[in-house]
């Protein structure tokens, strides 16, 4: 798989602001880092829940 360099995210970039408008693309990466964040969050909180030891029964 090729790399991709400076020309090919410039190429990339333009495209993005060409389909969404500059004013729409703050917003659509504010929205992907919302999701990213709440998916490692997600992400620890079952983590820790295998983490955790089970409760002893009591009888």
């Amino acid at each position: 798989m090729p790399q991709l360099g400076m020309p090919e995210l410039l190429i990339i970039l333009l495209i993005a602001v060409l389909l969404f408008g500059g004013k729409k693309i703050p917003q659509l990466a504010r929205g992907l880092g919302e999701g990213i964040r709440n998916f490692k969050s997600s992400v620890k909180e079952v983590k820790d829940e295998e983490e955790k030891p089970a409760p002893k029964d009591k009888a």
